[in-house]
């Protein structure tokens, strides 16, 4: 019997596609990554009876970055990365995945491929294809691989899918390598170095990473630009006229609108107030109607979550996924929004006549079924359309609210389109002609059961006659002011990034929350994008310098060349070399006058030397440096004009020790009393005195001989968990004391009240770890025979079994964070300090001590 390895994109969709295909007849079997793997027995194409086995990745499989020649901040020049090689690097090396995939495939036939079904799904298939190419025989052919395409997480969807499989698509595929690598170069070109340009110079800018991004920052430009065209806006006064006739009286708009000359507004006001009646020159009654919706695409779909529901649109699509990926709705991603000719509309509506929150709508339209309007086919996937009934109980408040968009949206669709009379009566007064209208709703068509998109309350017919006369109450002279426009809603931003070509619908949530996140916009009420002072100056900046850089043409033709390569119709290394090129000579121009830029940060933010409290003493010339500790949190030396990055948490002088190597005063980091905490020197945590010490990384991670705050001073043993980290000794907050992982986040609390814990030379006989002398004062001894000192080891002697805590530390995940991207602590291989525990501390806890101590773990 051959064998089948089916490979979706998420692992719970895998469950549904398993659940589907197998009839619900497969076993499952959990991997140590998240991936479950499900099997069972069935038919295949024209090989009869095969075994099936279906698992997951999670999203990408592979990432772009460059190799690590390239990864400092400090050693290579930005422009290198233009032209330097580049690798694919796992996206998550925890997880393992390549190898995963190439376990699951040994001894398969074939490859059925059950990715999203767009492009970056594509991407994924050759990724998967790759991982498992040295297992599954001549993967790359068409004989071999196959590639399912569907729309929804349905019996029907997902069979029919089976019965026509296809081949992945390696020009989509391409088109995305090439948007990856672009963004890559050019990214992280311009965020290096006005990053690291301007965070050297100004100490209020409150961002750790000041980035450029090829999407992000024409999106950016958007804002702005509103910004700016409110700040620049100039109001203008104008009058206009109010007339108020017949009985009941009515308010009657001038024909005019408005004058911006006072002078003949007064001339027309006296003209007018010559004739005590007017003359009803007209009345006339129309239909007119309102269109119902096109189908649901991804962009108004992201667009009415913003507008009518307050859900950002990154957040919109988080709980679209998960509504695919449970079967709910159909694929959400997708720029069509007209039916297919095929599409079984009626199907989907009889899925929701049950419900309790809109049966009674669905059942009324199926009554009165309307064809839907025609729209635009991309090609793609169907527009968004429910596929299972939910009820309001089986979500949160949220995705409720979204599914329940979804469903009313799509009958909307199929429903009648409002139907209303307008009525329009004209009247003259001398040469000058006023109008009332009144609107009277006919057929409340689709918005049944669209409610929020209601007609209102019918308004009251114009009592006037044609040709009579009606008398004139009042006519006075009103005065006003144009207005700004108003600052741009995330809705009115979706549009103006589609309208210009500026990321795909899977992208655009991410290029917008970005920007929030750098702190270049701030959403206030309304969903309004707010820029902040230095999304002002960014902006303002690249428009001297290169108005291109921040303008959506760039991007748009960008985009535009990547959809060529999609469709097979340019070629992958052409566009790369060309866009590359074009990006380089903007990136040199952009280096060579930065100093327009800088002009406005220093009209914007504070100098360096101006910022910032006194902290500690530089080991150089000895002045006390100053703490930022806005974003990125550093220490300022202005006399030697040097920066210390620090990182993200609670910064103290630690008493008064400094560094054996380079004199600078010691630092204590904690992230609160339950968190990790560690001595460490500003100098060492930028430019780590020995090979085998991480960048950012503190005294427990120094393998310094003979310092007395180092990780060969106080490390104890291996760390009870993770592979390279070890346990070392924390006394930053004595009398609380702590062993902590100089690796993980794994914290022992000991020996609380204790005055003094030294780490001695012997070590445990049991487990290898280092022994531990613990004083207490005689008044306060914690030893249960009232002694004051005891050795042991902290793991296996039973005098410290009572005085041991274990568990976890609480956000102290990623305390490094401030360093850059790119300059991050490389994980220690064999020798480097993560394996010092080889050396004087030599061992980790038994496995049955270890057992017990993760047993206490949160």
């Amino acid at each position: 019997m051959k064998n089948v390895l089916m490979v979706a994109e998420k692992p719970s969709l895998a469950a549904s596609l398993a659940g589907i295909l197998s009839n619900g007849r497969c076993t499952a079997k959990r991997g140590n990554n998240g991936c479950s793997t499900h099997e069972w027995t069935g038919h295949f194409r024209n090989e009869g009876s095969v075994h099936f086995r279906m698992t997951s990745v999670c999203g990408h499989v592979m990432s772009l970055d460059f190799t690590s020649k390239y990864t400092s901040w400090d050693k290579v020049d930005p422009v290198e990365l233009f032209g330097c090689t580049t690798e694919k690097k796992e996206c998550n090396p925890k997880q393992q995945m390549r190898s995963f995939l190439a376990h699951e495939a040994r001894g398969c036939d074939y490859l059925v491929l059950w990715l999203d079904c767009d492009k970056e799904g594509e991407n994924i298939c050759f990724e998967v294809m790759d991982a498992v190419q040295h297992v599954i025989h001549n993967v790359y052919s068409r004989n071999v691989t196959y590639r399912a395409h569907f729309s929804a997480i349905t019996d029907k969807d997902i069979k029919g899918a089976m019965e026509t499989l296809g081949h992945p698509n390696e020009n989509e595929a391409k088109s995305v390598d090439a948007r990856q690598e672009l963004d890559l170069r050019i990214g992280c070109a311009f965020t290096r170095f006005q990053t690291k340009f301007f965070q050297g110079r100004y100490g209020d800018l409150d961002s750790s990473l000041i980035s450029y991004g090829p999407c992000q920052t024409p999106t950016l430009g958007f804002c702005v630009k509103r910004h700016d065209d409110i700040q620049t806006f100039k109001p203008e006064t104008f009058w206009y006229l109010q007339l108020m006739a017949g009985q009941p009286e009515y308010t009657l708009e001038w024909a005019r609108g408005r004058v911006f000359k006072k002078d003949i507004a007064i001339m027309l006001l006296n003209r007018v107030k010559e004739h005590k009646e007017a003359t009803v020159e007209s009345v006339s009654s129309k239909e007119s109607f309102k269109s119902k919706p096109q189908a649901l695409n991804t962009v108004e779909l992201m667009r009415i979550c913003s507008s009518g529901l307050g859900i950002g649109p990154f957040q919109a699509m988080q709980i679209a996924e998960r509504l695919y990926t449970q079967g709910y709705i159909s694929y959400p991603r997708t720029e069509t929004n007209q039916y297919p000719e095929n599409f079984d509309l009626h199907a989907v509506l009889r899925v929701l006549q049950p419900s309790g929150d809109f049966g009674d709508e669905a059942r009324a339209i199926a009554g009165d079924f309307q064809t839907p309007r025609k729209g635009k086919d991309a090609g793609d996937h169907p527009p968004i359309t429910p596929m299972k009934l939910g009820h309001r109980g089986d979500f949160d408040r949220d995705t409720w609210r979204v599914y329940e968009f979804i469903c009313r949206h799509f009958m909307g669709t199929i429903s009648r389109d409002l139907k209303y009379r307008t009525t329009t009566a004209k009247l003259r007064v001398g040469l000058e002609c006023f109008t009332c209208t009144a609107n009277v709703l006919l057929d409340a068509g689709f918005t049944k059961v669209m409610t929020w998109q209601a007609f209102g309350k019918d308004e009251a017919m114009p009592p006037f006659v044609q040709g009579s006369q009606v008398a004139i109450n009042d006519v006075r002279l009103a005065e006003s002011q144009t207005g700004p426009p108003d600052y741009l809603t995330e809705a009115e931003l979706i549009t103006l990034m589609e309208q210009h070509g500026i990321g795909t619908d899977a992208s655009i949530p991410v290029h917008i929350n970005n920007i929030c996140q750098r702190n270049y916009v701030r959403i206030e009420t309304g969903r309004k994008l707010i820029p902040t002072t230095l999304g002002i100056v960014l902006v303002h900046g690249y428009q001297k310098i290169d108005p291109e850089l921040v303008l959506p043409t760039m991007r748009s033709e960008v985009e535009r060349m990547l959809t060529l390569i999609a469709k097979g119709s340019a070629d992958f290394n052409d566009v790369l070399r060309h866009a590359i090129k074009i990006f380089k000579l903007k990136f040199m121009f952009f280096v060579q006058n930065i100093a327009s830029m800088d002009m406005l940060f220093e009209s914007s933010f504070s100098p360096l030397a101006e910022s910032g409290k006194a902290h500690s003493r530089c080991g150089k010339c000895r002045r006390y440096m100053k703490y930022i500790q806005t974003k990125p949190a550093r220490l300022y030396c202005s006399h030697c004009d040097e920066n210390y990055t620090l990182p993200n948490g609670n910064v103290k002088v630690y008493r008064e020790f400094k560094c054996p190597l380079d004199d600078f005063g010691l630092l204590a980091f904690s992230t609160g009393v339950k968190g990790r905490s560690f001595p460490f020197c500003p100098y060492c945590y930028n430019h780590p005195p020995f090979r085998d010490m991480p960048k950012f990384g503190g005294c427990n991670s120094c393998t310094h001989p003979t310092c007395p705050h180092s990780l060969n001073t106080l490390g104890i043993s291996g760390c009870v968990e993770c592979e390279t980290g070890v346990l070392v000794l924390d006394s930053t907050l004595s009398p609380t004391w702590k062993l902590g992982c100089n690796r993980c986040d794994v914290i022992i609390n000991c020996f609380k009240g204790a005055t003094k814990i030294t780490v001695e030379e012997s070590k445990c006989s049991d487990c290898g770890a280092q022994l531990v002398n613990v004083v207490y004062k005689s008044d306060k001894s914690k030893f249960k025979d009232g002694s004051e000192e005891k050795s042991g080891c902290i793991f296996c002697s039973t005098e410290f079994a009572h005085l041991v805590e274990k568990h976890r530390a609480v956000a102290s995940r990623q305390v490094r964070s401030g360093a850059p991207r790119g300059g991050g602590p490389a994980a220690a291989g064999p020798g480097g300090a993560g394996n010092a525990r080889g050396g004087r501390h030599g061992g980790r806890p038994p496995k049955d001590k270890m057992a017990q101590l993760a047993a206490y773990f949160v």
